[in-house]
């Protein structure tokens, strides 16, 4: 009966609680004697705050706590990522100093939402303003106000990867491409916006949270309260989407969290839509100097990157390790002799940057794939046909890259060979010209091991745990670290564990998001490594406590564990079902000590952390099909196709569904998303998300080579969708209109930018 989930398109459990209104959001949250928070945020960019008078907040009807940076002195919150030389490694909750629109100065509390926010107005700011340092290129110039000034420079820290000669070679080389993309500033936009409850009781501080890191966000509050890891509870529950922005605890929660415990009652908060762009971390905010060099055959020779990163105010939790993220996928999935990449990570005026889904990804794959386009459009070779022949071969796998990565197994050609069938062009006689555009990726998936996440400086492990247990009933419990935020994971989880115990799906439950419930997790559902690493621990698992189950049969049965199977609810004798004994007698003697085998210990509970040898990597090839109006600029995509490998698929519905949520937000970022900022650092806050009406029908396609690393063989797949669409695109574009395809470099592709690049040719 258990046979056959895995690979099935099994509908989501979750859905049935997400569409009935169900959930367990946390502003569903109501706790008796709840109160409500405001953060007041820093209206300059840059400056000092040099009062804080809240005697006017003081004095309003339900005022119940003010807290000001005296009030916080000492907390602080720590860079998880940690780079070479970084030279800030954490930040403080609240600061004097001023460094972006939208930071934190101080917190209201009151009995009412209405009237947190009446007060908080009440609060008087004296604010010393300096000049705003907004961009990269600004931000290292000369004359460049320090953000820092303890530190002499805006640079945190500057690294090299790869080869020492790289330039050599490409000096040397017949062809070379050079061009310097510029990408975006883009905000994560989960639909449930961050928050907040939390509880202190007068020993345990249980925090309510919309998190993708219960774990994390448990032992950065303790540290930064000065409480004990066992005095704080996080409870993630339904979280509604995180996407890179939910990875970790934020200023204005700690804030929340202090308030709790100085008052005594659950005190709650909930981002208001406004502030999302102030205050969420966004990503992506780069720029890229890339060099490509051929020989007189089109062979890749050389590829190198000078990678500025803009990481804000400050290092966020993630620091530069996007950026690093970008120097060690560079290559993608092709040949090089050499490959270099220097990263450099600088402050401005602005939200600090953190992780976003794609982590680093989509942007070095937009540098890559427009370098590869531009050479096959100066050699005259089809764009296709050069990008296979400088692809790694399924024989060539495993490889370590120069930028020593070692991709696992795959099939590379084989993926665009496959897109390019699929491909037709749109023909339509309307006044707009038409392009079709590449891109091929190898993703990153799977964090770990924890020894190389402690050798490149990450401050976390990167192991799972799953424990599974068969209760009395023959019922299954799966517990694991890792949480649910929207992709699925908890059916995915429940269709291993139902496959490989040998029981029917609907006897499987999955306990997700609970500290005081589930074995620890040092990150948590990020980095396309929630099914992966939590699932390989489960198969793990979940033989094990197969086979106990068999041993205690064969004792019973007096038969050898070879010799017997699990089928439905019974083990039985292989030929003769009549010799069988029904799960739920086996289970419940296992749980009351009967009957087992000598030196069996009693129950059916086992726990395993999975540590991965290594990373395992899927990939992807994406076209593009897009028109362009050339009166106007305005670009749309008329078609999009994906043909992407993730290892084993658990479930392929949910995998199409990552895949095509994931390509609507690359879209977002190769056309319409962007927080720009005037010279003063203030952000503008016309953003606009792609709809339905931007996002075409996208057609997809699944391979399936399993990963040798993984129990299970499965790969990650949560970020595949976002990494291929700025290449493809930007690579469409620079095809309908050959005359601008140079200079066809940064995202977002609005019409004014496509419309001014005409202009000026």
């Amino acid at each position: 009966m258990g046979d056959g989930y895995v690979g099935a398109r099994t509908p989501r459990r979750e859905d049935a609680r997400l569409l009935t209104g169900r959930a367990r959001y946390v502003g569903n949250v109501r706790l008796p004697g709840q109160a409500y928070a405001h953060v007041i945020r820093s209206p300059i960019a840059h400056g000092r705050l040099l009062g804080c008078d809240v005697k006017g907040a003081w004095s309003a009807e339900g005022v119940l706590d003010v807290i000001t940076p005296a009030d916080a002195a000492g907390l602080r919150l720590p860079c998880v990522n940690l780079s070479p030389g970084q030279r800030l490694t954490g930040y403080p909750v609240l600061d004097e100093t001023i460094r972006y629109a939208g930071q934190p100065l101080a917190l209201v509390v009151a009995r009412t939402p209405e009237a947190a926010r009446d007060a908080a107005d009440l609060v008087d700011l004296e604010l010393g303003e300096l000049p705003a340092v907004v961009g990269v290129e600004r931000a290292l110039a000369e004359d460049a106000p320090l953000l820092h000034p303890d530190l002499g420079t805006n640079v945190v820290t500057e690294f090299l990867l790869g080869d020492d000669d790289c330039a050599a070679v490409i000096e040397g080389a017949p062809h070379v491409v050079e061009m310097t993309f510029r990408m975006g500033r883009v905000s994560p936009h989960p639909i449930e916006p961050r928050g907040v409850v939390a509880d202190w009781s007068g020993d345990e501080l249980t925090v309510r949270i919309s998190t993708q890191a219960p774990h994390h966000v448990r032992e950065h509050l303790a540290e930064a309260l000065g409480l004990s890891h066992d005095q704080v509870r996080v409870i993630a529950g339904d979280t509604g989407g995180g996407f890179g922005a939910k990875e970790h605890v934020y200023p204005d929660e700690t804030l929340v969290c202090l308030a709790a415990t100085r008052l005594g009652r659950p005190v709650a908060w909930t981002e208001a839509p406004g502030d999302r762009l102030l205050a969420t971390l966004p990503a992506r905010a780069a720029v890229h100097r890339g060099r490509l060099a051929l020989d007189h055959d089109g062979r890749f020779l050389a590829l190198e990157a000078d990678v500025l990163a803009d990481l804000g105010a400050h290092p966020s939790n993630a620091g530069a390790s996007t950026a690093a993220v970008t120097a060690t996928l560079l290559p993608g999935p092709y040949r090089f002799e050499r490959v270099a990449v220097r990263v450099r990570a600088v402050v401005t005026t602005t939200t600090p940057t953190g992780s976003y889904r794609g982590f680093g990804q989509p942007e070095g794959t937009l540098t890559r794939e427009r370098l590869i386009d531009e050479a096959a459009r100066r050699l005259g070779i089809d764009p296709v046909e050069l990008r296979l022949r400088n692809m790694l071969g399924p024989d060539e796998l495993p490889c370590v890259t120069r930028v020593h990565q070692r991709y696992d197994s795959g099939d590379y050609p084989r993926a665009l060979r496959t897109l390019r069938d699929l491909v037709e062009p749109v023909v339509k006689d309307d006044g707009r010209r038409r392009g079709i555009g590449w891109s091929c990726h190898v993703e990153s998936t799977a964090m770990g091991p924890s020894d190389d996440l402690k050798a490149i400086g990450v401050q976390a492990g990167g192991y799972e745990t799953a424990v599974l247990r068969m209760e009395q009933d023959a019922s299954v419990v799966v517990a694991s670290g890792v949480v649910g935020m929207g992709q699925g994971i908890e059916t995915a989880l429940a269709q291993l564990a139902a496959d490989r115990v040998g029981v029917p799906l609907e006897r499987v439950r999955v306990v997700l998001g609970d500290t005081a419930a589930t074995p620890y997790s040092s990150v948590g559902s990020i980095a396309s490594r929630a099914l992966t690493l939590g699932g390989g621990a489960l198969v793990r698992a979940a033989a094990r406590l197969r086979d106990k189950l068999v041993a205690i049969a064969a004792h019973r049965l007096e038969a050898a564990p070879e010799d017997l199977e699990l089928a439905g609810d019974v083990v039985r004798v292989k030929g003769d079902p009549q010799a069988s004994v029904p799960l739920r007698e086996l289970a419940t003697s296992a749980w009351r000590g009967w009957d087992l085998p000598e030196g069996m210990p009693p129950g059916l509970e086992e726990r395993v952390s999975y540590d991965p040898p290594g990373y395992t990597f899927a990939y992807g090839a994406h076209a593009a099909a897009v028109a362009v109006d050339p009166e106007t600029g305005a670009v749309e995509v008329e078609r999009y196709w994906v043909v992407n490998d993730a290892g084993v698929l658990v479930n392929p519905a949910v995998v199409e569904g990552q895949i095509h949520g994931g390509v609507a937000q690359g879209l977002g970022q190769a056309l319409t998303e962007d927080i720009g900022y005037t010279e003063e650092g203030q952000p503008i806050t016309d953003y606009l998300l792609p709809t339905a009406r931007e996002v075409p029908d996208i057609q997809v396609v699944l391979l399936e080579t399993p990963s040798p690393i993984t129990p299970g063989g499965m790969k990650g797949v949560g970020e595949a969708g976002t990494i291929g669409p700025p290449a493809a695109v930007a690579n469409a574009v620079a095809a309908a209109l050959p005359e601008i395809a140079e200079r066809v470099t940064d995202v977002p592709l609005t019409p004014a930018a496509v419309w001014s690049l005409l202009r000026d040719r």
